[in-house]
């Protein structure tokens, strides 16, 4: 347990993932004059908490380990199939997402049918990705440098 609670790479993840979804808070009550509780532990939004904790984790491992590790290789490589998947995949499945939501609108107005929505706000952009990469690896420096 001790081993755990020493993890510096760990903890510096976790710390930089709630550093960028907090800042994804104050965007949306700022941007919106309310707040959504969704903010703090949904998915979406600037910047991605998704990139920021992959560029952390890589960045954490190249300082201790060496940017030449195998370590570091391993969490750069996660990293970018994290970031891909973040503004790729996921952000295809909201667009088709907000389409399905519009089908089903047009056809509940219709008495035809009632569902419950999809879940639109799944993915990122491509800003929200680099963003939270830079977020990532910059913060993931000061807190390595600092700790």
């Amino acid at each position: 347990m001790n081993e755990f609670l020493q993890n510096k790479i760990l903890f510096i993840t976790f710390a930089v993932w709630i550093v960028a979804q907090g800042i994804k808070v104050i965007i949306g009550v700022i941007t919106e004059r309310r707040f959504n509780f969704k903010w703090l532990i949904g998915t979406g939004g600037m910047p991605s908490s998704h990139a920021a904790g992959a560029a952390a984790l890589a960045t954490a491992c190249g300082l201790q380990e060496g940017f030449d590790s195998v370590y570091f290789s391993l969490a750069c490589v996660f990293a970018l199939v994290t970031m891909f998947d973040a503004q790729g995949v996921r952000r295809a499945a909201g667009q088709q997402a907000a389409i399905l939501n519009q089908i089903m609108d047009d056809i509940y107005w219709k008495g035809k049918i009632e569902t419950d929505r999809l879940f639109e706000l799944i993915g990122h952009s491509p800003l929200q990705v680099i963003a939270g990469g830079i977020l990532g690896a910059g913060l993931a420096t000061f807190f390595y440098r600092t700790w």
